[in-house]
């Protein structure tokens, strides 16, 4: 079955870096288009950053500049390098697949971004 798995969350200080990085397995990812989501307490999960199968990327607006969103087809792996971290980037972050339309979600991975 599909899985993600995400990893490289933590506690960083504000200005600092972070890599997140998504396990994926159970089907074909070089054809999915991967993306990474946030939610933090008390709001909706939202869209962070998304890579289709071409390469293409999509962005937050709040996220444009600081973070990128890139894969690597031969291992089955999507990053997101977080730099510039601020405090309003805490939230639970979680990876996502689509594969047709049909969506997958990983576990989630905690960033919390304080001094």
């Amino acid at each position: 079955q599909v899985q993600l798995l995400e990893s490289g969350g933590g506690l960083v200080q504000p200005e600092g870096s972070l890599r997140l990085s998504c396990a994926a397995s159970g089907f074909i990812f070089v054809f999915a288009t991967m993306g990474w989501y946030r939610q933090a307490p008390g709001k909706e999960r939202e869209l962070v950053a998304r890579i289709r199968s071409d390469g293409n990327t999509v962005y937050a607006d709040s996220v444009k500049g600081r973070f990128t969103i890139s894969r690597d087809n031969a291992k089955d792996m999507v990053y997101l390098q977080m730099n510039t971290l601020k405090p309003e980037d805490t939230a639970v972050y979680y990876c996502n697949a689509n594969r047709g339309g049909d969506l997958f979600w990983g576990q989630g991975t905690q960033v919390t971004v304080s001094s």
